[in-house]
């Protein structure tokens, strides 16, 4: 199963409209996706309450695995996503 770290660059960390971003990326994608909040237990990538439940604040490691067809370039433009500064 292809698996990716990231570290949270928003200052809000994974909330509201980074959580938006991430999450919406997430969708345009077949692949099964999960997120993980460090070694913490993974919750389904395309849902904005469990995304922004993980208290995942700028700085922090995220672990985002995917399974499917497309699940290389989900990592990939998930890995950009949260490694992006989205509170400019």
């Amino acid at each position: 199963m292809p698996t990716t770290t990231a570290r949270v660059a928003s200052a809000a960390g994974l909330h509201a409209r980074p959580a938006s971003v991430f999450v919406s990326t997430a969708s345009t994608f077949d692949a099964i996706i999960t997120i993980a909040l460090g070694d913490g237990p993974a919750v389904d990538a395309k849902s904005i309450l469990q995304v922004m439940g993980l208290g995942a604040g700028q700085g922090a490691t995220v672990r985002i695995t995917a399974t499917g067809a497309d699940a290389e370039a989900a990592l990939a433009s998930l890995a950009e996503v949260v490694q992006s500064d989205l509170d400019a």
